[in-house]
């Protein structure tokens, strides 16, 4: 099959096009990289700012490079405004793409309406990035900015009109799952992130009586929205308490592959507080035998088929539960290589980029065979 893999976050559409190549088929990445994060791509459309020169520049290389998506069995969108444009300047976009290939899939892999909207309801998760319990998260700039553009603002409308028009919905995690399926019970799909271990470094192991290493990655921007401004002050509290057990590996915004290469001489790795699940920051590190303390509730394991392993540190937003599961782990140190096996396995059985290609290959054709 011909394959148009549309925008990029976290590497889920390069990793899976690897997969997805393994499999036989061609397949064309186009993304802007995931910004700073400098993700690598088939066609790079980049926006270089919001100023006025660079706009046009952008709009230019979007309009020159559109014929280019044609003629595709398959074109999945990583989110419903897949360029960096206002989303009322996407919909003459995605019907060039509908008009002009086979079958178009949507990614329900990060921020959308039915996302925001979902975690609004304060019902449907016991907490989430919008919500704790019954009292909305609405205090933060950045959920500010989301509810403005994707529950009232001019998102909206495209996620709802790509929604009902594409023929698939693929959701990425449980919480994207349960936010599209009693939308569209018949067209949604659950496949897991895809990740790619043959080009995964393993950790360095860890010696005997070597302090144990956790590693912090901050987006200063969002920093509270992710909740790692708890978690590591939770953390700090830890080392205070038990300075020679343990030490905090921080790093702020820097390129992927550096970012990597950091990540390799850990232990432990700080991820979402408000997450059910592991996303593909968490995945990787994983991969490399990492321990991840974040979001791992039993919903991810059940949407998985997964009975025996548990190798998450899960954690409630809640500095004093950070703590406890933090501290514990330092004061047994004799969890780290067994959690540490438990989460490559994990890995192994779940989101290796074969398997889960094949899992989209399956999707793929099942929209083929409906053609007829």
């Amino acid at each position: 099959m011909r394959i148009l893999l549309l925008g990029d976050y976290s590497n889920v559409h390069w990793t899976l096009s690897e997969g997805l190549r393994a499999l036989g088929h061609e397949v064309c990445v186009v993304s802007d990289g995931d910004g700073w994060k400098n993700y690598r791509r088939d066609i790079d459309l980049r926006r270089r700012s919001l100023g006025k020169m660079d706009s046009f520049r952008y709009l230019f290389d979007i309009l020159r490079t559109m014929p280019k998506f044609r003629d595709y069995d398959i074109v999945q969108l990583i989110n419903p405004v897949f360029f960096d444009l206002r989303g009322d300047k996407i919909k003459p976009f995605y019907r060039f793409i509908r008009r002009h290939n086979k079958h178009v899939v949507l990614g329900a892999f990060g921020m959308d309406h039915y996302w925001v909207k979902t975690c609004l309801d304060c019902k449907t998760f016991r907490y989430s990035d919008f919500n704790i319990g019954s009292h909305q998260r609405t205090e933060e700039p950045y959920n500010q900015e989301f509810i403005r553009d994707w529950l009232h603002g001019e998102k909206a409308p495209i996620n709802l009109y790509v929604a009902e028009d594409a023929d698939a919905i693929v959701t990425g995690l449980y919480e994207y799952d349960c936010c599209y399926r009693p939308h569209f019970p018949r067209k949604t799909q659950f496949i897991p992130f895809p990740i790619n271990l043959s080009s995964v470094t393993p950790k360095a192991p860890r010696q005997p009586g070597q302090p144990i290493r956790f590693f912090v990655g901050i987006q200063r921007s969002r920093h509270a929205y992710k909740g790692t401004d708890i978690m590591l002050r939770a953390l700090e509290r830890v080392k205070a308490k038990h300075p020679d057990a343990c030490e905090i590996v921080k790093v702020e915004n820097v390129p992927f592959q550096e970012y990597q290469q950091l990540m390799n001489t850990s232990d432990v790795i700080l991820d979402q507080l408000y997450s059910y699940t592991p996303a593909m920051n968490a995945l990787v590190a994983m991969a490399k035998g990492l321990i991840v303390v974040g979001g791992g509730e039993e919903e991810n394991y059940e949407i998985l088929h997964e009975n025996q392993l548990r190798p998450i540190i899960n954690v409630l937003p809640d500095e004093e539960d950070c703590f406890q599961k933090m501290e514990h782990l330092v004061l047994h140190p004799e969890l780290v290589p067994v959690l540490s096996r438990q989460s490559v396995e994990y890995i192994h059985r779940h989101h290796d980029h074969i398997k889960v290609a094949q899992q989209y290959e399956a999707l793929y054709l099942s929209l083929r065979l409906n053609e007829k």
